[in-house]
């Protein structure tokens, strides 16, 4: 009996202790949940008795220097449903799916879902929101959605917005924190079934808009650009074309365009027929990769060899550091020797001869430029070079700058030295050779580009100035003087005659360069430009116009970059009221004679040449030289019998020049499917034979090759599921 009762005290006992133990246990987790967890737990039990709806900001308006908007927020809507509203999920997704041309089963797994609230569609017009508006459950939330009112205006510059109304490429991307702004909160209380608690706390948050951005672009003078480079574009047959128009005094951009271009209201559809055609069958990575082709800028991304008009700044380099002088004697002989190597002046078969160095600068005559470049010295060229802001990004604000390619010390001999003289082993963006032109033309100051003025709010004021920057003096102000000075008679005496405008003194720099792609220079691709500026005395612009890959009949930039230059200068001065600065003696001195263009076909070159010369014309010829050949001339441009200017220069076209458009470079079409390669091969003056289908895998000839137009290229497709 008593061991029976020691036993019942000790289960007793250990029963107590059990007890105390498990409340012991019981109050530690409370403490933990309470004191340790207790903000996590609290913040858990928050969203699960709120409805939380995200209220998105209105972006801010992209507008011109003179408050012309470029880029606007829509108004629109954004719908979302609260799937424990829905009273027949079933028949609702019918009607929603109808409206708003959704999967029907997706809309019917968004309606049943276990969740508080669902994204159900962003970006819906009002009008088809209002034939769901009456079901329970459907809530709508103002939105906006962001519309370029001008299309494909300004479509690189401005770039554009994804879904979400985030900034993706242009200033759209560059000043995203500024233009998109806070979102907001729609806070309601809600029971365990959502359903809103009566006399609950409901908060709303209004969205902060975001600031809107002022450019520096002028929309008029945008037109302008965008005009002229079009023109020039369908006219030349040309791969692409960029413009580009600065405030010297302050590197304002006042207009930049690059064609073709894109729709920035849908930029990830092809922009016309025949792109659409052309990307049909694509991978999603080869449409990537063509969408990418289509928004880059290639005014601020691309670089290529600038040519002649880098001679400017070789020009600028020597008269400073006074290795030479305006009145400084050369002579032209057609080449010069460096090492081993023989250098032709472009015009070999006629040398300018004797000439000072505003004549050189005027004849565009590399052999001089060679010399200047070897009186300065790698070093101190160089060092030029680099003050100019080349081999750097220049600063703008926009995605994607290059950064060109300048040698180092190390890599630059006598022969390099050469070429970078007269502007070839040297790369450069077309943003790098304006702001370098601008130096000249700002007295010898080096301004960093500037393509934003101000940040403002929804009343206007201003909130931040984006205030212009000197980066440095690259030259002294009596040299860039000079260099104006000599730019000017390009224009009024030599081979820039066609960028002349009258009323208006000119300064400018041609430019013709053999296209480089993977260090190999491409026969018949050539890029052709123009840098100006004007009025020579007071600029109160400079233009840079590049033509990239025009038709090789006519190629050179004196004759197709320097008309549009023109053109832009001559709109754009008379829109900023620019009256002439000179008298009427100098006006009357510098509007030039107009001559008849005689008809030189079918002469000897020797023939030609001296009845041009008779006639005050000067002359380019196209095509290969026979020595002691006759060289028969069969074609010219301009045509006979047309008016033109003293000094202009008139293309000869030789019978080697037939030749030499009679051979061209296979380009590479592996990967390409069976229309793409067809038209990348026909578009090279190529034929093709098909065999197969699928996707491209072997050509003959291989790429590279040289051949005759209307060679036949044989192309083997497979589909992708065979290798």
């Amino acid at each position: 009996m008593a061991s029976s009762a020691l036993r019942l005290r000790k289960r007793l006992i250990f029963c107590l202790f059990a007890a105390f133990f498990l409340f012991f246990v019981l109050i530690l987790r409370l403490a933990w949940i309470q004191i340790v967890r207790g903000e996590v737990y609290q913040q858990m039990a928050v969203e699960q008795w709120t409805r939380d709806i995200p209220v998105p900001p209105k972006r801010g308006i992209i507008y011109d220097r003179n408050g012309k908007k470029l880029a606007i927020s829509a108004s629109i809507e954004t719908v979302y449903v609260r799937p424990v509203e829905i009273e027949d999920p079933e028949e609702a997704s019918y009607k929603i799916a109808e409206v708003l041309s959704m999967d029907r089963d997706e809309v019917l797994e968004r309606l049943t879902a276990r969740k508080d609230t669902v994204l159900l569609m962003k970006k819906v017009e009002k009008e088809l929101v209002d034939k769901i508006r009456d079901i329970k459950g459907i809530h709508v939330v103002d939105d906006s959605k962001r519309y370029y009112p001008n299309r494909n205006f300004a479509a690189h510059l401005l770039g554009f917005t994804g879904i979400d109304n985030q900034g993706l490429d242009g200033v759209e991307a560059m000043f995203e924190k500024y233009l998109f702004g806070l979102p907001g909160r729609n806070i309601a209380e809600t029971d365990v079934a959502g359903r809103p608690i009566p006399f609950g706390s409901d908060m709303y948050q209004a969205p902060q808009n975001g600031y809107n951005l002022v450019l520096t672009i002028d929309e008029t003078i945008q037109h302008f650009a965008e005009k002229a480079v079009e023109e020039a574009l369908i006219k030349n047959q040309a791969l692409k074309a960029i413009a580009i128009v600065m405030d010297p005094k302050t590197g304002d951009i006042l207009a930049m365009v690059t064609k073709p271009d894109y729709d920035p209201n849908a930029p990830f559809s092809p922009p016309d027929e025949e792109t659409q055609a052309e990307w049909e069958g694509l991978s999603q990575e080869e449409l990537r990769d063509e969408r990418l082709k289509m928004w880059r800028n290639y005014a601020v991304s691309d670089v290529y060899e600038p040519g002649s008009t880098f001679k400017m700044i070789t020009a600028a380099a020597g008269l400073e550091e006074g290795v030479v002088t305006p009145t400084s004697t050369f002579y032209c002989s057609g080449y010069i020797k460096v090492e081993d190597k023989n250098f032709k002046c472009w015009r070999y078969y006629s040398p300018h001869g004797h000439e000072t160095f505003v004549e050189a600068v005027q004849n565009s005559c590399n052999p001089v430029f060679i010399q200047v470049a070897q009186r300065l010295g790698k070093e101190k060229f160089l060092k030029y070079i680099r003050a100019f802001g080349f081999g750097e990004p220049t600063g703008i604000d926009l995605p994607g700058e290059g950064y060109g390619l300048v040698m180092n010390s190390s890599s630059v001999g006598p022969l390099e030295l050469s070429t970078m003289g007269f502007g070839q082993g040297i790369a450069v963006t077309p943003i790098q050779l304006i702001t370098a032109a601008s130096a000249i033309a700002n007295d010898g100051m080096l301004m960093e580009p500037r393509i934003a003025m101000e940040l403002r709010d929804d009343d206007g004021n201003v909130v931040h100035e984006f205030e212009p920057k000197m980066r440095r003096q690259v030259i002294s102000p009596k040299t860039a003087r000079t260099m104006k000075q000599i730019l000017e008679t390009v224009v009024s005496e030599g081979t820039g005659g066609n960028a002349y405008v009258p009323g208006y003194r000119v300064g400018g720099k041609t430019g013709t360069a053999q296209k480089v792609v993977n260090g190999r220079y491409l026969e018949g691709k050539y890029v052709a430009s123009f840098v100006a500026m004007a009025p020579v005395d007071d600029p109160r612009i400079t233009v840079l116009v590049v033509i990239d890959e025009p038709n090789p009949a006519n190629y050179y930039g004196g004759q197709i970059a320097a008309p549009v230059v023109g053109e832009i200068v001559r709109d754009t001065l008379r829109y900023l009221q620019v009256k002439p600065s000179y008298t009427e003696e100098e006006a009357e001195r510098l509007v030039k004679a107009k001559v008849k263009v005689p008809d030189i076909r079918n002469m000897s070159l020797q023939e030609g040449l001296k009845l041009l010369k008779s006639n005050n014309l000067q002359f380019q010829v196209i095509g290969n030289i026979i020595e002691g050949e006759e060289n028969l001339i069969v074609d010219q441009t301009p045509k006979p019998d047309i008016m033109v200017s003293e000094n202009s220069i008139v293309l000869i076209y030789l019978e080697t020049f037939e030749d030499q458009t009679r051979e061209v470079i296979v380009p590479n079409v592996i990967g390409s499917t069976v229309n793409r390669a067809t038209n990348i091969l026909n578009s090279s003056g190529l034929k093709i034979r098909i065999s197969g289908t699928g996707i491209a895998v072997r050509q003959e000839p291989l790429p590279g090759a040289v051949v005759r137009r209307d060679t036949m290229v044989k192309v083997e497709f497979e589909e992708p599921e065979n290798h």
